[in-house]
């Protein structure tokens, strides 16, 4: 009898203890509140400027919006979301002229960092952003191709 009562206990800490240490959806969203504010671009092509900006609209949602600019002229504009979706967090991506916009699942979640994948897109499959003070380093690859982007705060 008090055999079974340890073995009970011992399971109960064990299942307590493992629902402790997994974060919600809810816990993993905050930590990526850092990105929120203007960021722009630091590292363009001669002639382009460009930024990304984020705001948080509730506590399961980030509206961003990215933008290339050649001179005056808009180039590129791309609507970004961060949400919470079946308890998973998903970066959205819906490029200007598409009609669907794409999901990349989160796979990896720092302080300062963070990975997003979709391995049945063309390109990108992965979406990576690394936070330094006030500078971001976000990266795009997939099928052995990358593309770097360097962002600082305003």
């Amino acid at each position: 009898m008090k055999r079974s009562k340890i073995l009970f206990l011992g399971v109960l800490l064990l299942f307590t203890a493992m629902a402790h240490a997994q974060e919600t959806a809810e816990q993993k969203f905050k930590k990526l509140e850092w990105l929120t504010g203007k960021w722009v671009r630091t590292n363009c092509k001669p002639g382009q400027s460009g930024y990304e900006t984020w705001e948080k609209v509730s506590d399961r949602k980030l509206v961003g919006k990215g933008v290339t600019m050649q001179g005056k002229k808009v180039n590129f504009v791309e609507d970004l979301q961060f949400i919470i979706k079946d308890n998973a967090l998903f970066y959205v991506v819906k490029v200007s002229g598409a009609t669907k916009p794409t999901h990349f699942k989160l796979t990896a979640l720092t302080d300062d960092s963070f990975s997003c994948e979709n391995p049945e897109h063309d390109f990108p499959k992965k979406i990576s952003y690394k936070k330094d003070g006030n500078k971001i380093k976000a990266v795009i690859s997939g099928d052995g191709n990358h593309e770097d982007y360097l962002f600082t705060r305003r």
